[in-house]
């Protein structure tokens, strides 16, 4: 869609056009909401001063770039939202040419535009081409923003960089002063000014340069900019980031500075919406909604492993004041919001910073506490360093809660929880363990809250899968359970969630099979699976997690040191690629694994 045309009351009336399609898909189909609906001036205003098929658009996370999307070429397609074979939730440049960069995690942009930046310089292009990034003010809080601010700084490349502040607050006063001396800061005749100034004071020496720095610094010091001004990167705002006039003006003058330079625009969350306007966490990323109140669509009865752990997890705050934790920006996903309004100074949010929550955990054991550090398996990537380094090699007892392990859903391929257990398992002085079910969940956290070393343990993204396993055992160091056993010489291997889908695909079979709960992939539990294999002689491994380094390739390793043979080993884990996006279920079918799936592929290897 051409925006370059459009007057301001045509791009107005585009954006109250953009928000009804975003609200109208979202509702039905869920996503990120608040967010995106508050960036919609700011995306407008970008297309209308950039040139999106020559400059990099480079959105942070992403998730708030649903109308870039929509004005993309993606408008009809934008029905199909985060279903599967649909359109993505995030930037993708295999789904879109005018995508720079997939993204899914916070904190990456800036990097990127001075990654782009140093290529358009070398490449000889800085008079045809700028990069243009878009970052949330949460993104902010990561350290991997300051390495690349620090670099832009002393390199002066051409770089915009668009701040969207939707939590900063400004008091009036000083807002109103702010909000002028920006508008001043921001217009041709003031950057004018400031070259020839610059020109002028060079001419007489130190004494002029400080004088007049002085003077400049006065001014910014009741400005937020005050940061990047001594960083080297120029800085205007805050404005109002949703006045488009004033967005385009000051876009145009920051493009033609060819300079490093941040525009903070502050945007309120959920515009146009009232109901989700404001600072509501549950508003930013939402399922199926019925518009008229806001109020959810899907009702669920049965309980998520999220919301066993901070009830598993509360009980055993209530009864030892040495159990501490932390999140790193996701207290309500990751259920630690109600242990943080129960123990606020043992309970943290550290905001979207995962290697500072593992450090600071581990120096929290260290002083004889015992941290669980509750962070979604994807976002553990963020920290491996912190969790090897700081952790693991102190043998500190920090313990690492693992939410949505395993298939997502609709965030897909930069959030599926597919790796921890390839990762971790490679780690000196680890340990790794999964529950089936809820109680075994209430005894995995009370074997960790007494663990002494380094574990983790991971649990899915909504409910177990729910089948009548047997009754659950305490929970004993490298010690597995065998569920149901005969003669067949079959044997399903289950771990975590695996267990369940071990249980249904066996309900499918003419064929009895024995099953057994892993419950530790790290240590093994050695004696129980030399006796299992001398027994059975197929062996199939079901786990929500990656083949390459999983469960399957540890028993592996486990026979090749035993001199174990004449053992058929299967393993239904996720093949070496990343998973799409899509319900659930209809990613799970796309990837063969549904029960009645792998009972088609057990009965024709057995």
């Amino acid at each position: 869609m051409n925006v370059k045309e459009k007057s301001i009351k045509e791009l107005e009336i585009l954006c109250q056009d953009i928000r009804e399609k975003i609200l109208e898909v979202v509702s039905k189909n869920g996503g990120h909401l608040s967010s995106t609906l508050g960036a919609t001036e700011l995306i407008v205003a970008m297309h209308k001063v950039f040139d999106v098929t020559k400059d990099p658009f480079i959105f942070d996370v992403s998730h708030q770039s649903y109308a870039h999307k929509l004005l993309t070429k993606r408008w009809e397609d934008f029905d199909t939202l985060r279903q599967f074979g649909g359109t993505c939730g995030y930037t993708k440049p295999s789904e879109s040419e005018y995508d720079y960069f997939v993204a899914g995690h916070s904190s990456t942009s800036i990097s990127l535009g001075v990654g782009a930046a140093k290529a358009i310089k070398l490449k000889g292009e800085q008079e045809t081409r700028v990069p243009v990034v878009m970052i949330g003010d949460g993104s902010m809080t990561a350290g991997m923003v300051y390495e690349a601010l620090n670099e832009l700084g002393e390199l002066d490349y051409p770089l915009v960089i668009i701040l969207n502040d939707n939590e900063m607050s400004i008091a009036k006063p000083i807002g109103a002063i702010s909000r002028m001396l920006s508008s001043a800061m921001a217009s041709p005749i003031y950057q004018k000014f400031k070259k020839h100034t610059e020109n002028f004071v060079d001419n007489f020496g130190e004494s002029a340069h400080y004088i007049a720095k002085r003077m400049e610094e006065s001014l910014k010091l009741i400005t937020p900019g005050i940061l990047f001004e001594e960083m080297g990167i120029n800085y205007i705002g805050p404005i109002d980031g949703h006045n488009l006039s004033q967005l385009i003006e000051i876009m145009q003058t920051a493009k033609n500075l060819k300079q490093p330079v941040v525009i903070h625009a502050q945007t309120i969350k959920g515009k146009g919406y009232e109901i989700a306007e404001g600072k509501e966490e549950k508003w930013h990323g939402v399922g199926p909604f019925d518009l008229s109140n806001g109020h959810s669509s899907k009702k669920s009865s049965t309980k998520s492993a999220t919301q066993i752990y901070t009830e598993a997890l509360m009980h055993l705050a209530k009864n030892n004041d040495k159990i501490v934790g932390a999140t790193a920006a996701m207290p309500s996903g990751t259920g630690l919001s109600e242990l943080m309004e129960a123990f606020p100074d043992r309970f943290w949010d550290v905001a979207i910073a995962e290697q500072h929550a593992v450090t600071s955990m581990a120096a929290l054991a260290k002083e004889g506490f015992k941290p669980f550090c509750t962070i979604y398996s994807t976002f553990l990537q963020r920290a491996y360093d912190q969790v090897i380094h700081d952790t693991c090699l102190m043998d500190l007892p920090v313990v690492f809660a693992l939410d949505r392990a395993g298939i997502v859903g609709e965030d897909g391929e930069t959030h599926q929880g597919a790796f921890d257990i390839s990762f971790l398992r490679a780690i000196p002085n680890m340990t790794l363990f999964a529950p089936r079910d809820e109680k075994s969940f209430h005894q995995a956290l009370g074997f960790a809250s007494e663990f002494e070393h380094p574990c983790s343990l991971r649990y899915p993204r909504g409910s177990f899968i729910e089948t009548d396993l047997p009754e659950s055992a305490p929970f004993e160091l490298a010690k597995s359970q065998l569920l149901r056993s005969n003669g067949s010489g079959i044997l399903f291997v289950g771990y975590g969630n695996g267990v369940g889908r071990a249980y249904e695909t066996a309900e499918l079979l003419e064929v009895e099979v024995s099953i057994l709960d892993l419950r530790f992939v790290k240590p093994l539990d050695v004696e129980m699976l030399k006796d299992l294999s001398k027994k059975h002689k197929k062996w199939f491994i079901f786990s929500d997690s990656s083949k390459m380094g999983g469960v399957g390739s540890a028993i592996l390793e486990f026979f090749s040191k035993e001199k174990i043979s004449g053992v058929d080993l299967v393993s239904f884990e996720y093949e070496d690629e990343f998973i799409t996006h899509g319900n659930t279920k209809q990613v799970e079918e796309s990837l063969g694994l549904l029960p009645k799936q792998l009972a088609k592929k057990v009965e024709a290897l057995i």
